[in-house]
């Protein structure tokens, strides 16, 4: 799954090639992403109930039109605030987190 998304990246997202999920963890922090979000993406109830982001299916491109002119909840965010390759960084973060376990593997859910 990992090597056919790396692919993905290579044939279909120039600005993602070389973005690093290391780097994308970084900038969610220092952006304040987590806040709403979670620290993995995972969505919050709590405040302005942020959306999970995890796994996003949408492509690299709706993803940064989405958070360069959103006016919902969440405000947008510049260039001049966060960088095209810190967003790009933040994706490739997004989409490296481990699924969680389907909750039918876990016994204690299943009695």
């Amino acid at each position: 799954v990992l090597a056919a998304f790396a692919t993905s990246l290579v044939l279909n997202h120039g600005a993602a090639v070389a973005a690093s999920a290391e780097k994308g963890k970084a900038a969610f922090i220092k952006h304040g992403c987590w806040q709403c979000h979670g620290f993995v993406g995972q969505g919050s109830v709590a405040s302005s109930g942020g959306k999970v982001l995890a796994h996003t299916e949408l492509p690299l491109e709706t993803f940064d039109a989405f958070v360069r002119s959103t006016n919902r909840a969440m405000p947008p965010f510049s260039e001049k605030i966060l960088p095209k390759q810190d967003l790009a960084d933040i994706y490739v973060y997004l989409q490296s987190i481990p699924k969680p376990a389907n909750y039918k593997s876990i016994p204690l859910l299943n009695r």
